[in-house]
């Protein structure tokens, strides 16, 4: 049906999200009191007050690389060749915990979402934007408080040694993946906030040759190589225009490999200190017998017990044998992995592990300003650097773990579900229209589909007989409901 809501449609998404936010348990808005408190901080943590070991670090060719539109900067990035032929990596962390106590009014509602909640139509910060765009942020020519993490790696990305430590920093460069990956990849020249900065090419070029050294190693422990279309909806002003397909590229891998490995070196440095952490764990996949049935179908035979290098071979294959099909068969294998989680590590203990990304110690520490369990780990990281006791108790952590997954996975289910209404939104006004699809679903619950353009997703309600997972087929779009976020299609044979 088409939408008789005058009003314009970011406004009605975002009305749609802010129900959402509350019916999955979320704030939308922040407390009086937060807000009280948030009006005596008007400076960002500045070096007076801190501790005589911090070093000064601005100097260096620190840049930040995001998304276009991101303005909460968490990490930045700098890389440093050494005469043995190793290469220093630095990850800088945004200092929160300077400008955010523990138990404080700020503290209490990032402890109720633990997550921003990033909805196509409005975010919901789980800090203000006061802090986490601005005075917490790593923006860009701005003196910063960061907690660092060194990292040295041997030429083949074998970690050879790390450390920990807080720092003054300075971002050179604000950068963005999309810009930035085509020049790594020789296919566009580099970005004008490159080339402002003497030997920043060089450098990023530097941290892209160790990031891609990381991705390595993990494939060969078994590292999976998904990929996955995300959906995002394209605004002009107040207008939704279209419905556009995001990919993953060259410089998310740069950033993600890096992170990856600076959240490790932060669980190890937590370990060794005897501190309790929150660790991110994927298990073993939870329906493996039917990845090995999504394997059978398309000719690969998988071992009955999880093996994860099999897994990557055969994704690595599928993907060279069927493009345009692969992000669909990733999100399947994604769903049928089982939810990531949260929980907590006793000093001593033997974490579960990341399945996905073949890490056995892994907190998420470098996003403090988005993720609660981010600004958790940061604060067990100072508490350890400066000699103290755990600001956290093991059963406090075991329960914060908890909460941080349930609302985590309360946030994803908003945000999926404003952009199924962004999608219904953009269709509406094109019942009786023909599209070239895929079948993403199909079983006694229903039959799926994803349109290749706009890339959205929705119900087969005819036609679906004999179809399977992977079958293309031609669609009319029959009905679409914004409210709920539905979308219903027929075959067109």
């Amino acid at each position: 049906m088409m939408t008789s809501d005058p009003r314009p449609p970011r406004v009605i998404l975002q009305d749609i999200a802010r129900r959402a936010m509350v019916a999955r348990g979320l704030a939308p808005d922040f407390s009086p009191a937060a807000l009280a408190e948030l009006a005596t901080i008007n400076r960002p943590a500045g070096a007076m007050g801190a501790r005589p070991v911090m070093r000064d670090l601005r100097s260096l060719l620190w840049c930040s690389i995001d998304n276009d539109d991101s303005r909460d900067l968490d990490q930045l990035s700098v890389a440093e060749a050494l005469p043995d032929g190793a290469t220093k990596i630095l990850v800088a962390i945004a200092d929160v915990a300077a400008l955010v106590p523990q138990r404080s009014a700020l503290d209490a509602h990032a402890r109720e979402n633990t997550t921003s909640v990033y909805t196509v139509a409005q975010i919901f910060p789980m800090l203000p934007e006061k802090l986490s765009t601005d005075l917490t942020s790593l923006n860009f020519d701005a003196d910063r408080r960061a907690v660092v993490v060194e990292m040295v790696f041997d030429g083949k990305g074998a970690l050879l040694r790390s450390d920990v430590y807080e720092a003054l920093v300075h971002n050179r460069a604000k950068l963005a993946y999309d810009s930035v990956a085509p020049w790594l990849e020789d296919t566009a020249p580099a970005p004008a906030a490159i080339s402002a900065v003497p030997g920043l090419d060089a450098n990023l070029r530097l941290q892209d040759r160790v990031a891609q050294g990381l991705r390595w190693v993990r494939q060969e422990r078994g590292a999976l190589s998904f990929e996955t279309i995300e959906a995002r909806p394209a605004f002009a002003g107040e207008t939704l225009q279209d419905i556009e397909a995001v990919k993953t590229n060259r410089a998310k891998h740069l950033i993600e490999d890096l992170m990856v490995a600076a959240n490790g070196v932060a669980a190890q440095f937590l370990a060794a200190k005897k501190f309790p952490s929150i660790r991110r764990v994927v298990r073993t996949p939870k329906y493996w017998d039917r990845i090995v049935e999504l394997a059978a179908q398309r000719g690969t035979q998988l071992p009955r017990e999880p093996d994860a290098k099999a897994l990557e071979k055969f994704l690595v294959a599928a993907k060279v044998a069927d493009r345009v099909g692969f992000p669909d068969l990733s999100l399947s294998v994604i769903k049928l992995m089982g939810a990531g989680e949260y929980v907590l590590e006793r000093p001593g203990g033997n974490s579960a592990g990341h399945f996905g990304l073949a890490v056995r110690d892994y907190a998420h520490s470098t996003a403090p300003n988005r993720r609660f369990p981010d600004l958790i780990t940061q604060r067990l990281l100072k508490a350890a650097l400066a000699g103290g006791a755990s600001p956290y108790s093991a059963d406090e952590l075991a329960a914060l773990a908890e909460r941080c997954t349930a609302q985590e996975d309360a946030a994803k289910k908003v945000e999926r579900q404003v952009g199924k209404s962004a999608a219904a939104l953009v269709l509406c006004t094109r019942i009786g229209e023909q599209f070239d699809a895929i079948v993403t679903g199909a079983s006694d619950k229903g039959t799926w589909v994803r349109v290749l353009r706009p890339p959205v997703e929705g119900r087969l309600d005819a036609g679906y007989e004999g179809l399977a997972v992977g079958d293309r087929l031609r669609v009319a779009l029959v009905r679409t409901d914004v409210e709920r976020g539905f979308i219903d299609f027929w075959a067109a044979r």
